[in-house]
């Protein structure tokens, strides 16, 4: 617990004191968002300001994690169980590896002032080539009980009985989580705080989910109800480090922003999401828990589907589903403090189907 506390706020200061730092370099160098021409024209008046913050969310985790670590570590002699687990590293590379792709989208849009960044099929390379990296090492890599990260079967709020996957299929299942996840959070990133707060809420959650799988994990509390999760407590932590960094990073990127997280901390915040799925096998629970970024997602692809059936026609006004309310008159701050609430719903009745589960047992 010592850990997951140091972790948070850890990286909470190190957003905090970071962002403020990052704001002035970035603004120097002329990093800056370039705004779409087909987006709402009420967005035009944030041309300029400082992208790429989602570097200091990654650098605030990645020393957050370790630092917790190696002060438990000195506290306790350094006894077995300070180290890094295999299941913490995995996830600090899919969230690091996510981050990169992020950045190289950010700097081409910046640097050669090319408003769409990468080409979406080399983002998509760049996504496939970290998520099959993270699934091979993930599914092969054992412990002494024989426990891997992630398992073969798919699952709700634990592995669904009879539901095992193939090998082949099983990673074609983390790639599509992974991509879905990352871009899920990515399409939500269009308003002021708004992916940043609700990506808070869903950490906050898995810090939750983490801390009660380790107290009902099968190695320490055998039972019919206890949890076959490996390293539940260390992903407690990064858990931890990741809320803890969203929580500062929110103080600039509150409306009106100061910085954007951009594609850096977008894609690198979905892949997050999609390992603790995959590792707390809690993979089709995170539809509920990140119930907004679901919603998002779909309007999107309820839009383009949409418009290609019916010969141009429109559901929304604009996607993502924020830029819809927007073209209806709401005011930003009120489109995003509603989504915030109803992410909050999601992750309450998300977390409310996980522990109900264990007491019914059903």
């Amino acid at each position: 617990m010592k850990a997951i506390l140091i972790a948070g706020a850890l990286s909470l200061l190190v957003t905090l004191i970071g962002t403020r730092f990052a704001i002035s370099v970035l603004v120097k160098q002329g990093y800056g968002q370039l705004i779409r021409d087909d987006g709402p024209t009420s967005h035009h008046t944030k041309r300029g300001t400082p992208t790429m913050g989602g570097l200091v969310i990654i650098v605030a985790v990645v020393i957050g994690y370790f630092s917790a670590k190696l002060v438990t570590g000195i506290s306790t002699g350094f006894e077995p169980g300070w180290a890094p687990s295999a299941s913490a590293l995995l996830l600090l590379f899919l969230f690091v590896g996510l981050g990169a792709i992020g950045f190289l989208d950010d700097f081409i849009k910046v640097a050669k002032q090319r408003n769409l960044g990468l080409r979406s099929k080399a983002k998509l390379i760049g996504q496939t080539v970290i998520g099959l990296i993270f699934a091979v090492l993930a599914i092969g890599w054992e412990d002494d009980t024989g426990r891997t990260p992630i398992t073969h079967g798919i699952s709700f709020t634990r592995d669904i009985a009879g539901w095992k996957l193939p090998t082949v299929l099983l990673v074609i299942w983390v790639l599509v989580l992974v991509a879905g996840a990352s871009n899920g959070v990515n399409l939500t990133d269009g308003l002021d705080g708004l992916a940043t707060g609700a990506s808070m809420m869903v950490f906050g959650a898995f810090v939750f989910i983490n801390i009660w799988q380790s107290n009902q994990n099968c190695s320490s509390n055998p039972g019919i109800k206890c949890y076959e999760v490996r390293d539940p407590l260390d992903l407690a932590v990064v858990a931890s480090a990741l809320t803890g960094a969203c929580f500062g990073f929110l103080w600039w990127n509150a409306s009106p922003a100061k910085i954007f997280m951009g594609d850096t901390g977008s894609l690198s915040l979905g892949g997050a999401m999609a390992g603790f799925a995959l590792m707390t096998r809690t993979e089709l629970l995170l539809v509920v828990i990140g119930g907004l970024f679901v919603a998002i997602t779909m309007s999107v692809i309820l839009q383009v589907g949409w418009f290609k059936l019916s010969g141009g026609k429109r559901i929304f006004r604009m996607a993502p589903l924020q830029h819809h309310f927007e073209l209806l008159g709401w005011a930003e701050i009120t489109i995003v403090v509603r989504f915030w609430i109803i992410s909050g719903l999601c992750v309450a009745t998300g977390l409310g189907i996980f522990y109900s589960e264990w007491v019914t047992g059903a």
